[in-house]
């Protein structure tokens, strides 16, 4: 990657094609997701190694809960092994941990993994990995519309900064990058918010298969890009 390209501090994931790449490889649905959280793990640090300081990972949304339950329950355990284990590691190379959505939902024991993950990792300044679970963009504003009706505001005062204090994680800025794999070309309702000027990477392989020279790949296109954000 040249070192004079511009790097993204935001960058998000939408990690698709588990599925069929287990079916390619003749392996169970969960082996695909175990083997997509392994590569996440992969891709996420090589973009904290490059500079991105935060890497948003498109994990579960709220509409996967009409899925197989059984594939449900397999992606929930592998979330909370990955929430209660790999955590340490996470926490031993000082990189912060955070995970963002609805969390409707989530069981009990999830709940206290996502808790004691967080606070475990909450001051690590080597770059964030926001695991996006049970989340949904448009879910996302609905609960901030929500917060601010609450407050009691004005209508008249409620602005787009007001809107942006009350998503689920204000401090973090908007995405600058956004890759999806699989060869679909939509953002399924992916941060649908902090996307609004984004630029677009598409790639056609199942998110397994996606290697660190890919990441590469679209970084280099990213820097070359003369970002206008409507002007």
């Amino acid at each position: 990657m040249s070192s004079s390209a511009e790097i993204p501090t935001h960058l998000g994931l939408i990690l698709d094609g588990n599925r069929r790449w287990a079916k390619a490889n003749g392996v169970s649905v969960a082996q695909g997701h175990r083997r997509g959280y392994q590569n996440l793990k992969t891709v996420a640090r090589a973009a904290l190694k490059y500079g991105v300081r935060y890497v948003s990972a498109y994990v579960f949304s709220t509409e996967n809960w009409q899925r197989d339950q059984q594939e449900v329950r397999d992606i929930m355990s592998i979330l909370k092994w990955v929430l209660k284990h790999e955590v340490k590691e996470f926490n031993k190379d000082n990189i912060r941990l955070r995970v963002i959505g609805s969390k409707a939902k989530l069981g009990a024991a999830l709940l206290t993994a996502i808790h004691d993950a967080e606070k475990l990792t909450e001051n690590n300044t080597a770059g964030t990995i926001l695991l996006c679970l049970d989340y949904g963009g448009q879910q996302e504003i609905v609960d901030a519309v929500k917060r601010i009706a609450a407050s009691g505001v004005d209508p008249a005062d409620i602005t787009a900064d007001l809107i942006a204090n009350n998503m689920y994680a204000p401090d973090v800025p908007p995405l600058d990058l956004i890759i999806r794999t699989s060869g679909e070309q939509r953002l399924s309702n992916f941060m649908t918010w902090e996307a609004a000027y984004s630029e677009l990477a598409f790639n056609a392989k199942n998110w397994p298969e996606f290697s660190e020279a890919d990441l590469q790949q679209a970084m280099d296109n990213y820097g070359q890009t003369h970002r206008r954000f409507g002007k």
